[in-house]
């Protein structure tokens, strides 16, 4: 079957690269199809349509498929960190010479538009054997690369991807220089948030602690044995909030905030973390009183945010082990549905105004939780 000509391309010379060629190869699903244009300058690009994008070296969208489409390139180290680097995206870059600078051989692979597979350093071989290796030395060059190469094992440890050995001593080199140090904390956070949506997310937070990377890119305050002790748990939940919030959960409070301040974590992961930080921290008590209830409550915030509230209960159902917990767990949410049903309106329109109201709305949702204790202690 003939492939259809695409007048924006035809006449170039168009490869298909990176993770669409690679999952191709391994079975797992394609979502976005990236090009490498070999030969070409800006100025052709723009003419056929394409509209640039790119801000540290030539990348286009198509006119109409909206795809990226990059000039062949290569990069030289001219800095520390992730953005020192010189780019070349001149004519003359080959084919080659564009896929040497990626850091995987399994990303190293691309495909024409006739469908013939280029595999100039052997990906196809890694991908049956399972390996992680790197292309070239150039790897060590970019500190981003360990981070990348850890929400791999996520999304392929099912698969039985392991790390090559060169590879590996590549990694703790680079680890014992410190220059995941250099790395802007919004990559890192950017990377992690990917790898916590993956398959197998506690396997990208394994092969950083094995690395010894974590202090450098969660900060010193990370304690690296309650992380493990999260890990463990984060597979039972689906939301990437969730995973994050359970990774952290054996974490004192005030480590926790230093992570995620150093991590510069978005509020919604930064919040849900707290609050369940706290409800695991309350739960762990003794006995359930109306007053420490009512306390939670308010220090998760319920009353602006029940949504809050729902997510915190239903991790801590899943965190449940035990019929004791699954039984607090249940008790918790019906002290909750008993507060809120409290109707500050109907306290306003009995005449309670300013600090009256407050203590006139603490004392009936005091009075609800009780009721609803005894409730479910009577059902017991």
């Amino acid at each position: 079957m003939t492939r259809p000509v695409d007048p924006a391309i035809d006449g170039l010379e168009v490869y298909l690269v990176g993770g669409a060629v690679r999952d191709a190869q391994l079975g797992w699903p394609v979502y976005d199809r990236d090009w490498v244009v070999v030969g070409a300058t800006p100025e052709t690009m723009q003419a056929r349509g394409f509209v640039p994008v790119g801000k540290d070296f030539p990348v286009f969208l198509h006119p109409t498929t909206h795809e990226e489409y990059a000039l062949a390139r290569t990069e030289r180290k001219s800095g520390r960190g992730y953005g020192g680097f010189t780019v070349d995206a001149s004519t003359a870059v080959t084919l080659e010479e564009d896929l040497s600078r990626r850091d995987l051989t399994i990303n190293a692979m691309a495909q024409a538009l006739d469908g013939t597979l280029i595999d100039p350093y052997g990906g196809m071989e890694d991908c049956r054997k399972r390996l992680f290796r790197h292309v070239s030395q150039a790897f060590i060059e970019d500190p981003l690369r360990v981070v990348r190469l850890a929400r791999f094992q996520a999304r392929y440890d099912a698969l039985g991807f392991q790390v090559a050995e060169p590879t590996w001593a590549l990694l703790v080199t680079m680890v014992g220089a410190g220059e995941l140090e250099a790395l802007a904390r919004e990559r890192v956070w950017q990377e992690t948030e990917k790898a916590l949506g993956e398959p197998a997310c506690p396997a990208f937070f394994d092969l950083l602690s094995r690395l010894g990377a974590l202090p450098q890119l969660m900060g010193p305050s990370v304690n690296v044995l309650a992380l493990r002790r999260g890990m463990a748990r984060q597979a039972r939940h689906a939301s990437v909030e969730a995973r994050w919030a359970a990774l952290l959960q054996y974490h004192e409070l005030p480590a926790l905030t230093a992570v995620m301040a150093h991590m510069k974590v978005p509020k919604r992961f930064a919040q849900l973390a707290a609050a369940f930080q706290r409800t695991r921290a309350f739960s762990s008590e003794a006995s359930l009183t109306a007053a420490s209830v009512l306390g939670w409550l308010s220090d998760i915030d319920v009353w602006r945010k029940p949504e809050r509230a729902d997510a915190v209960l239903s991790m801590l159902a899943l965190e449940a082990d035990t019929d004791t917990e699954s039984v607090l767990v249940e008790r918790l949410g019906k002290a909750r549905q008993a507060a809120e049903a409290v109707s500050p309106k109907a306290l306003s329109a009995e005449g309670y105004r300013g600090a009256a109201m407050k203590e006139a709305l603490a004392t009936a949702r005091h009075r609800a939780i009780a009721r609803a204790l005894d409730a479910c202690d009577g059902a017991l």
